[in-house]
């Protein structure tokens, strides 16, 4: 199988300056992780198109894209924690045109998937207010895109910060399922059992809430018994998966227990839930460098049906901490079917 890989060097020219975490020296990261999974010819590189105002105005206010531009010329922050420079907003739009990009490179045929390594990351941009880093939503820039031309989208997000800015775009949607699996409470606050999409889109927002030391066993078993039965119903013909890789127990800014090796399995997990050439994944977070390098390798391997494993899996017996918040995640879980199947019910 081979994957399309895309960057592109005006990802690095985006600086939100200091000691900040979503830094340049993240993208050697990634670069490293292609060189340690050792995938070869599989993996085949192309320079992304920037994304159109028309095409970012599908998600975004056309207003609220004009003061991302004009802040961005002038090195003014957009919020608290989304710093900008000269370059960041030509590098936005190339991050979200990554996605469009790469739906035509594989409509085009030749690859199984498509990895983007783009920053800024997008998951919790809104419609007319930056967060978390974010400047623009590339994972919805790319959902909306392909809701319009009639596809049914599945949205899987494990970045351990809840995807409020993707679930918000399409909270009213009927056509796209999106499925969170994040850290809670923690940033940016949403992400609950009870948000379960509004309207047409009730009972296509499914979050699985949890708690602080989780492993990847249970991000196994939220796979297993709620991602894939809520998947099959909705025979999504597009998987777009927001891979950001700060779940990782060694990650600065949250207090998960993934390793690399729980990657992996997400990865052949969520490689399953559509067909072949109809599966993107967009890099969102991941702060520690060796965690983002470990887990990307894995996460390639596995886009290309192999078994990479850096580190060892995560396992509920590492402490009682984990063995604890495990516990919690199975009732997290369970209370997630009844609440989908509810919501289904109407």
């Amino acid at each position: 199988m081979s994957v399309l890989f895309a960057h592109h060097q005006a990802y690095a020219l985006h600086e939100p300056g200091g000691d900040h975490p979503e830094r340049p020296e993240r993208l050697q990261a990634v670069a490293d992780g292609v060189r340690l999974a050792q995938v070869g010819d599989a993996l085949v590189e192309f320079s992304p198109r920037a994304a159109t105002r028309a095409e970012l105005g599908r998600v975004h206010n056309a207003d609220y894209l004009a003061r991302v531009e004009w802040r961005s010329l002038r090195g003014e922050a957009l919020d608290p924690d989304t710093m900008v420079g000269p370059a960041s907003f030509e590098a936005a739009k190339r991050a979200a045109g990554a996605g469009l990009d790469a739906v035509e490179r594989l409509d085009a045929g030749g690859a199984s998937a498509a990895f983007l390594a783009v920053r800024p990351p997008g998951h919790h941009a809104m419609y007319d207010q930056a967060m978390g880093f974010c400047l623009v939503n590339n994972i919805a820039v790319t959902a909306a895109a392909l809701v319009a031309r009639g596809e049914r989208v599945l949205i899987v997000d494990w970045d351990a910060h809840h995807g409020n800015g993707t679930q918000a775009t399409f909270y009213d949607e009927a056509n796209v399922l999106f499925v969170s699996m994040h850290q809670y409470p923690a940033y940016p606050g949403t992400g609950a059992l009870d948000e379960i999409g509004d309207g047409a889109g009730r009972g296509a927002t499914i979050n699985l809430p949890f708690a602080p030391g989780t492993t990847g066993d249970s991000y196994r078993r939220a796979f297993d018994t709620v991602v894939v039965p809520a998947a099959e119903r909705f025979a999504a013909s597009w998987l777009l998966v927001s891979a950001g890789f700060d779940a990782h127990r060694a990650d600065p800014l949250t207090d998960l227990g993934l390793s690399s090796g729980d990657f992996s399995d997400l990865t052949a997990r969520a490689m399953r839930l559509a067909p072949p050439g109809r599966r993107i994944f967009f890099l969102e977070g991941g702060y520690d460098l060796e965690g983002l390098t470990a887990s990307v390798a894995a996460t390639l391997a596995a886009l290309v049906g192999e078994s990479l494993r850096p580190e060892p899996f995560s396992r509920s017996s590492l402490n009682q901490r984990a063995a604890s918040s495990d516990a919690a995640a199975v009732k997290v879980c369970d209370q997630a079917i009844v609440v989908h199947e509810e919501a289904l019910a109407g």
